[in-house]
């Protein structure tokens, strides 16, 4: 039996729900890691440098995920 974890799942989302809306806008999210409840993601392409991107990350991203993953209690974007 093939277990599925939350790091799975994260990218599941992120691959089939949340980059496809991103690279209508010429973006891209990749995803970095899952720790402590905490999902690091670096946002690229136009998304890197919008202005409206913490907006992308807070009430885009990170409320999909906290509403599909229980766990989830925040999204970060830890890209330079």
């Amino acid at each position: 039996m093939i277990k599925i974890t939350v790091k799975d799942k994260i990218k599941k989302i992120l691959e089939k729900e949340i980059a496809p809306m991103l690279a209508m806008h010429g973006g891209r999210v990749k995803f970095v890691d899952f720790r402590e409840g905490v999902v690091e993601v670096t946002l690229q392409g136009a998304c890197s440098g919008c202005a409206l991107s913490q907006l992308t990350l807070k009430e885009g991203i990170e409320r999909i995920l906290k509403l599909k993953i229980s766990s989830v209690k925040r999204v970060d974007n830890v890209g330079l």
